[in-house]
């Protein structure tokens, strides 16, 4: 973290904070890509009959 204001007002100390997250840290998209010749996984779910 670090302080990126602070200021006295009315007797009270106001401290803005920026909180820095490392990039490896940070979440990331990953694309996930369906064949489209294939059954997706939420079908060959729906698709099971319990027996």
């Amino acid at each position: 973290m670090s302080v990126v204001d602070a200021k006295l007002e009315n007797g009270l100390l106001i401290i803005d904070l920026k909180k820095e997250i490392p990039e490896e840290m940070k979440p990331r998209r990953i694309a996930i890509n369906a064949d489209a010749g294939k059954k997706s996984a939420s079908q060959q779910i729906e698709g099971k009959v319990a027996a």
